[in-house]
């Protein structure tokens, strides 16, 4: 027991270094030990051992009123690179990236829904190909991140279920460490969207995270302290299954939960077909045509029809925010998917819904990473993974 609680200790304060010399550098020896209040040889040891591992180095000195200048260390991005994957839509899309999230290659690579055997060889593909596309000298790959849409058991790299991929019950951290003989990590998309955002985005500096990813259907990834929250299933953030009124319970949702058919991407098209056609009974126009996009194109231009359906939708995304905000009290929100491009129309009237209903609004933002959501989130769990990093607990 006492060995253990050493080797946390020390875990624990090798992160702290690592985090003051990566958010802060370039800073002294004599600089991190009087911040962390950390001995001197401790922080020596450590910053050996993160010399080592190539990830600080020096980069100047800093001038001394007596004896010898202290020599200043920094955070080397550049001295690794991940592969991130973000296995969504009906591509999959990949990136080679250094530490800090500086893009070097990315590529998509089309697959076949509900193909498991030529998914996989499509992802064995585009992982071929960032491994071989060119890099800094000397610069290694530390590891793979992937992003699955599904339930995932991210302690173990099993795809639990995911009926876009065709994969159930897939070992498939297994089949990639085997093949590429590197540190793997499979998780959820919207989580590591959760994380790509709070490591590199719109959450930069937050205590807390939820990441609200609105496109097809609607989930959230919850970000605490630098850790994904997965629940005790792995359903934690499954927040299209909340049932927007009591109408909608009692009933069996399969595949898209209650307020994602209404919500999300794909629910906003189907309400906006039905809203067009009953206020346009005599037009030629095949409201099959209408999807997300042109319902709030049309709202922007003030058609009626498409105004209530934008108003509906606000309605809904509000009661989702109202949700997460009463029962996690999360410092940020951040709307990531297709539908948040549409920010504009969104953000203020949700913060107008929700004045005087729940105790605190939480800051709600837009994306600020886009499609790299996923694989930014990519880069920051491969480099906690391989560094044996512990956040330091803070307050939710």
């Amino acid at each position: 027991m006492k060995s253990e609680t050493n080797q946390l200790i020390r875990v624990l304060n090798r992160s702290a270094v690592f985090d003051l010399i990566r958010d802060e550098g370039p800073v002294s020896r004599s600089e991190v030990s009087r911040r962390l209040k950390m001995s001197l040889p401790t922080v020596m040891r450590i910053i050996e051992e993160l010399t080592e591992k190539n990830l600080i180095q020096l980069n100047g000195e800093m001038k001394s009123s007596g004896g010898r200048p202290s020599p200043l260390l920094e955070f080397n991005p550049k001295s690794h690179a991940v592969i991130g994957i973000d296995l969504g839509g009906t591509k999959m899309f990949g990136t080679v990236a250094d530490l800090a999230g500086n893009v070097q290659e990315e590529l998509y690579v089309p697959w076949e829904e509900g193909n498991s055997e030529n998914t996989l060889h499509s992802l064995f593909t585009l992982i071929d190909k960032l491994k071989d596309a060119p890099r800094e000298e000397g610069q290694d790959i530390c590891g793979i991140g992937v992003g699955v849409p599904g339930v995932t058991y991210a302690d173990q790299g099993v795809v639990q279920w995911t009926p876009s991929l065709g994969w159930r019950d897939f070992p498939l951290k297994d089949l990639l460490v085997e093949r590429y003989n590197l540190p793997v990590m499979v998780e959820n998309d919207v989580n590591l969207a959760a994380m790509g955002e709070y490591a590199f985005g719109a959450g930069k500096g937050a205590a807390s995270l939820v990441c609200i990813a609105i496109g097809t259907g609607i989930g959230a990834g919850i970000v605490i302290d630098r850790k994904i929250y997965h629940g005790i299933h792995s359903s934690a953030g499954e927040i299209g299954y909340l049932p927007p009124g009591t109408q909608y319970l009692g009933r069996n949702y399969a595949t898209f939960g209650a307020v994602e058919t209404l919500a999300s991407g794909s629910g906003i098209g189907k309400r906006g077909r039905e809203a067009y056609a009953a206020s346009n009974p005599s037009s030629n126009k095949p409201p099959q045509e209408i999807t997300s996009k042109t319902v709030f194109q049309a709202a922007r231009h003030g058609e009626p029809w498409a105004v209530g359906v934008v108003s509906e939708t606000i309605d809904y995304l509000a009661m989702i925010i109202a949700s997460v905000s009463c029962v996690l009290d999360p410092e940020i929100i951040v709307l990531g998917g297709g539908v948040a491009r549409e920010g504009d129309l969104l953000i203020e009237p949700i913060r107008q819904r929700l004045r005087g209903v729940i105790p605190v609004i939480p800051e709600i933002v837009q994306s600020e990473l886009g499609y790299r959501a996923a694989v930014m989130g990519a880069i920051a769990q491969i480099l906690d993974l391989t560094t044996d990093y512990q956040a330091m607990t803070r307050s939710f």
